[in-house]
């Protein structure tokens, strides 16, 4: 019976072990920080990459909802999050999301569609905009970007390359990583 049951969790092992790169084998592995450089706003910052999160946020102030076109839009200004740049963009508003907050009321959020440079390929992703001047990075990637692009490993930052090759959608310079690689 023991015998058996070893055999049994050894078949599952080898059965795990080939279908898990199978199932990552098209994906990025990315640290849980990357440099990302917003196409519109023409600079780059780093990002945080948050599967606990599902939706990504990007740091923006003077955030205004206007009207073009019969359609809605929203105007911010984007920020490097060291706060040396900014640059104002204007976006057409693609939906609100209500976040909650630990310890306080939710928050209604704009959300826009950005293209953005991260690990030399040009992406697309929805961004809730919020100032975040007071967390570390200007940029969260959650998880309804992640889940298609990306794995993310926990025990390193800035794996990736410091230049977006993929001119498909117009790529952009990012900073040179500065601490590629695990932390110590």
């Amino acid at each position: 019976m023991r015998r058996s049951c070893v055999r049994i969790n050894l078949l599952f092992f080898l059965l795990f072990m080939v279908a898990l790169p199978a199932a990552v084998a098209d994906r990025l592995v990315l640290g849980w920080v990357e440099w990302v450089a917003i196409e519109s706003a023409g600079f780059g910052m780093e990002a945080k990459l948050d599967t606990g999160a599902l939706t990504s946020s990007l740091h923006a102030t003077d955030i205004q909802r206007f009207q073009r076109d019969n359609e809605e839009w929203v105007r911010f200004v984007v920020h490097d999050g060291e706060g040396d740049r900014a640059k104002t963009l204007e976006r057409p508003l693609v939906r609100n999301v209500r976040i909650k907050r630990h310890g306080a009321s939710s928050q209604e959020r704009p959300v826009v569609t950005l293209d953005f440079c991260l690990a030399g390929q040009m992406h697309a992703a929805q961004f809730s905009l919020v100032d975040r001047g007071h967390f570390n990075y200007p940029v969260l990637l959650g998880r309804r970007f992640l889940a298609e692009v990306a794995v993310v490993d926990a025990g390193a930052k800035h794996l990736t390359g410091a230049v977006c090759t993929n001119r498909a959608r117009g790529g952009s310079a990012m900073p040179a990583a500065a601490d590629a690689g695990r932390e110590s």
